[in-house]
């Protein structure tokens, strides 16, 4: 939920406050014509923070939408608001349970202003791994429930069935090399584990067709899609590195997709180009060296500018995923991803034309995972009217979906990736 900022009249007013609530964390964000002075203070017995701002202005409008709180936000229960001395604003956060909270400012950019920027992250960090383990055990429990009612009538007994055999005679215990051999053989398969990547998402945007298209919201709902594709695979599974609408940074990207030891990650965009005109879809691979195209440093310098946007808390950045993002020599990766990227484009091919007729490279910072065949897809440009048209399109974006999910299984088919070898 958010307002729409308003003119800047007196300093330091807070001209908008969103808030953007989801099983990861919830982050409010407070934006204002000057730098805010703030001091946070934790609470607990019960749970609660305080934020007191000093020589604020906070309209009623934007007071009225803090405390329109989401009841379903996994850890705010409401908002108080109350000024304690004059030129000071106190806003209270009710919590719904203990938090790890960060707050941080940012310096304006693009067409925000300053920004003072609160994360409410949980007590325990959420396990990407975790997460994903627990999603298939509720799948094959929802899998197992369905298969129930069917399976019912092979346990009732008949009065005309026949007579069991008599069980044979007990042999010598087989020796204990062959119990080894049998359990590995009836042990599944690993899985291969392929990480979604939406772009942008919460504070960021993303490019913005004529018709106000988002692309976080078009390239999440393709995501959610291409995850459904992959989770119905036997031998595969689907980990989303954002699944709802909020803001990841792109070392957690990367992270999210080291932690999960992907075999594949796939970046989903729908960008925009100064012109209208352009047109088709791209894949895009890391580069060592350089960009293959002007317009493919371009788009690497715009995405990676995507931190700015969605605003990250420097401080507490953590080191390794800090190296995560070094370029180091990552020649087999580079080599796997260009060969997944030529599967993707060839089925993309079927579905849309293409921007280029080759899988290009840049230096994009969310596909620097060194052990990772990473690659990056732009589905279409928002910014052509026809090609925003289709990306609405729900059969479209299916469409967007299926043709991904061929160029998976057709790269995997050719063997296993040497990066991860």
């Amino acid at each position: 939920w958010s307002l729409a900022p308003q003119a800047w009249a007196v300093a330091a007013r807070i001209a908008s406050a969103r808030v953007w609530p989801a099983e990861e964390y919830t982050r409010l964000i407070l934006e204002s014509s000057a730098p805010l002075a703030h001091r946070m203070l934790v609470l607990h017995d019960p749970d609660r923070l305080v934020l007191d701002l000093d020589g604020a202005d906070l309209p009623a409008e934007v007071a009225a939408t803090l405390k329109r709180a989401d009841r379903n936000d996994p850890y705010l229960a409401g908002v108080r608001i109350g000024q304690p001395a004059a030129s000071q604003v106190r806003i209270v956060f009710d919590l719904k349970g203990d938090v790890n909270p960060q707050l941080f400012a940012l310096a304006p950019v693009a067409e925000y202003g300053y920004r003072l920027v609160l994360d409410l992250y949980p007590a325990t960090p959420l396990d990407p791994m975790m997460a994903l383990l627990a999603s298939e055990e509720r799948k094959q429990r929802a899998s197992a429930a369905m298969a129930a009612p069917a399976d019912a009538p092979t346990v009732v007994a008949r009065n005309d069935a026949k007579p069991a055999p008599a069980a044979p005679a007990r042999s010598e215990p087989a020796p204990a090399r062959t119990k080894t051999a049998a359990a590995r053989s009836a042990a599944p398969p690993r899985k291969l584990t392929i990480a979604i990547d939406p772009g942008h998402g919460g504070e960021d945007p993303g490019a913005i067709g004529r018709r106000g298209t988002r692309e976080k919201d078009v390239v999440l709902a393709i995501g959610r899609r291409l995850k459904a594709l992959v989770d119905a695979e036997p031998d595969m599974r689907a980990m989303l590195t954002r699944d709802d609408d909020f803001f990841v940074p792109l070392a957690q990207r990367v992270q999210k997709a080291r932690r999960v030891q992907a075999d594949l990650f796939i970046s989903v965009h729908a960008d925009a180009f100064t012109t209208p005109t352009a047109r088709g879809s791209s894949v895009f691979a890391l580069s060592e060296h350089g960009a293959t195209s002007a317009a493919a440093r371009w788009l690497a310098q715009k995405e990676n500018a995507a931190d700015l946007i969605g605003g990250v808390n420097l401080d507490v950045a953590d080191p390794l995923v800090a190296r995560t993002l070094l370029d180091l020599s990552q020649a087999a990766q580079i080599n796997d991803s260009m060969k997944a990227g030529r599967y993707m484009l060839n089925e993309l091919s079927e579905i849309n034309a293409l921007h280029k007729g080759a899988v290009e490279q840049a230096g994009f910072a969310v596909l620097k995972a060194p052990d990772i065949p990473s690659i990056l897809v732009e589905t279409a440009f928002i910014s052509n009217p026809d090609e925003e048209r289709r990306l609405r399109d729900e059969r479209q974006q299916k469409r967007f979906a299926q043709s991904m999910h061929e160029g998976i299984k057709r790269y995997f088919a050719q063997g296993p990736a040497l990066a991860r070898g």
